[in-house]
């Protein structure tokens, strides 16, 4: 097995050489993509899962080699041709595991982390989980499982997040249009990041946005819809060990306490963000439903501002 490097690790300057073109031109063109507190944070972040990363990776590839040596149906070589096949194999896995996150409250207790800025820059791409690592492999658990070495497999999930760390930005506006219609950009991952009813659990797409499109949860960028960064309730906290851990806590308190049936605590921890019991809470299909009602009793208005000379793109969005 040929040796591979760690590329995260050789790509940190990068990473923060980036950050300062970024923070230059936003300072040059006036615009506030970045704050102090919120910066910091993120990297916080971002060196916390680079530590933890050193332990979930030891049991992931455990993991791994352990479905690969005792199970695996075939043995795929390593070969130019493997990797493109294991790129979108990959790609695939993440697709999945990064739509469940959304939909699932206990992967979206270690996924929030990643979604509780404000703000949207390069720094926001280093605000990632402490947790997570520690079971959202289990997508990948079929890759060994058909044959690709785990050595491949983890430099392909290093090569899927290094791609993303450059869609986090508001620098770039749009990819030519073939690059737009196969690949994630920065426009298809700003609406990933919305808070808009528009824009919730849309654009799960590591590098090919193919997987969107093929399976519905794909949302172009509206120019009238301009995208609000964070969460729906944002935590109100640059504290590095609140935002890793509060949904945990929102979720425990949920699970534990009050009079609720044994099926319903369980519920709390397998339906989506926003489910309440009681039938009180507003998961986002609710909220996207709200949202296309109340805009769809003022479409006469706007279809009227659309034959003035107005734009009707947001109304053929919905």
């Amino acid at each position: 097995m040929p040796e591979f490097p760690n590329i995260i690790l050789y790509a940190i300057p990068f990473f923060i050489i980036s950050m300062g073109l970024e923070l230059y031109v936003s300072i040059k063109e006036n615009k506030k993509s970045y704050e102090t507190k919120d910066a910091v944070t993120s990297i916080a972040m971002g060196l916390g899962n680079v530590f933890l990363g050193f332990i979930n990776k030891a049991l992931i590839l455990f993991a791994f080699m352990l479905i690969y040596e005792n199970f695996r149906l075939f043995t795929i070589p390593f070969a130019w041709w493997s990797f493109i096949l294991l790129s979108f194999a990959d790609d695939f896995s993440y697709y999945w595991f990064h739509r469940i996150s959304h939909e699932n409250r206990l992967f979206w207790a270690s996924h929030v982390v990643h979604h509780s800025s404000k703000h949207y820059n390069l720094s926001t791409a280093l605000r990632q989980t402490w947790s997570g690592g520690f079971y959202s492999f289990i997508f990948w658990l079929w890759l060994p499982l058909i044959g690709f070495h785990p050595g491949m497999i983890l430099l392909q999930m290093s090569v899927s997040l290094l791609y993303q760390f450059w869609i986090h930005t508001e620098a770039i506006d749009k990819m030519p249009k073939w690059f737009e219609a196969v690949m994630n950009t920065p426009s298809h991952h700003r609406v990933h990041h919305g808070s808009n009813p528009l824009y919730l659990d849309r654009n799960h797409a590591g590098i090919f946005i193919i997987w969107d499109k093929l399976f519905g949860t794909f949302q172009p960028e509206v120019k009238n819809e301009k995208v609000v960064y964070g969460l729906v309730s944002n935590i109100k906290t640059y504290n590095p060990l609140k935002v890793a851990f509060h949904e945990w806590m929102a979720m425990g308190k949920d699970v534990f306490s009050g009079k609720k049936s044994l099926r319903d605590r369980a519920k709390y921890i397998v339906k989506p963000p926003g489910w309440k019991h009681d039938g009180t809470g507003k998961v986002s299909n609710d909220l996207r439903k709200e949202w296309r009602e109340s805009v769809g009793s003022i479409q006469p208005a706007r279809a009227e501002k659309a034959r003035s000379g107005g734009s009707a793109e947001l109304s053929n969005k919905i």
